[in-house]
């Protein structure tokens, strides 16, 4: 990973790069290194450290220790109860919600660095008023620098799964703003790059293994690493079976095979 790093870091311009991200397949947490990781990439670059996690084991100690040494964690929080953060996270049975919010919790009093809150937004399921006001005052007890509203633009686990329109986006922002500074999903994240793999389809593929891209997202990556054929290409990822392509609300999504 840290050879990775340093060729990444060799050939992007200090323009290209804002933060280095610690995100996986997986949760990264659950990597017992992941306080270490963090430490060794701190000696080796000025740029600052972000950890995006579901804040699932933030109730141990040693995990909210690792995490510490980052610059900015964002965890995930997308209900205020029990029952409808089972409906849309669909965490293990026993799993306690309680104890994930304490957790939570437990990490906004102790960290010293920028806690960004993730909120996904579904239409019909979390971006009502009754909902935004039980997970409004949840954040306020775990007391985050900023909420950032996403909304599920690539394929769902369940074909019920839409993103709040601007009224329901609006509401959140109105609602949530009262726990702290909210940013609207429009503003985004920056776009994906794997500068560490020269080859641009070995480097679309290592981003696919991670999660899925839409369209615009691979066709962009890939022009950015000079392939002109792109429509050539993309079929013949999809005929050797390399790339899914997968079709949700009319919008067209690639994964990893």
């Amino acid at each position: 990973m840290y050879e990775e790093l340093r060729a990444a870091l060799h050939s992007e311009s200090a323009e290209d790069i804002d933060w280095i991200t610690f995100v996986g397949s997986g949760e990264p947490s659950l990597n017992r290194d992941i306080g270490t990781m963090i430490r060794v990439v701190k000696v080796m670059t000025s740029l600052p450290v972000a950890v995006i996690t579901n804040g699932s084991l933030l109730s141990l100690s040693e995990v909210r220790e690792d995490l510490s040494a980052a610059d900015a964690v964002l965890p995930t929080l997308d209900a205020g109860s029990a029952a409808l953060f089972r409906r849309i996270n669909r965490p293990l049975p026993d799993f306690d919600f309680e104890r994930h919010v304490e957790g939570l919790v437990a990490f906004g009093s102790e960290f010293t660095g920028r806690l960004w809150l993730e909120v996904m937004l579904i239409a019909g399921i979390n971006d009502d008023e009754a909902s935004l006001e039980n997970l409004s005052e949840v954040i306020k007890r775990i007391g985050p620098d900023e909420i950032h509203l996403v909304l599920p633009t690539r394929p769902p686990a369940e074909p019920w799964v839409r993103p709040s329109d601007e009224e329901g986006i609006a509401r959140a922002q109105k609602i949530l703003g009262s726990s702290a500074t909210v940013l609207h999903p429009s503003k985004g994240y920056g776009g994906f790059s794997a500068e560490g793999e020269n080859d641009p389809l070995l480097a679309a593929a290592c981003i696919l293994r991670r999660h899925p891209m839409t369209d615009g997202e691979l066709r962009n990556l890939l022009a950015h690493r000079g392939v002109t054929n792109l429509d050539s290409v993309l079929q013949n990822l999809r005929d050797s079976g390399k790339i899914i392509e997968i079709v949700h609300n009319g919008k067209i999504s690639w994964r990893a095979s």
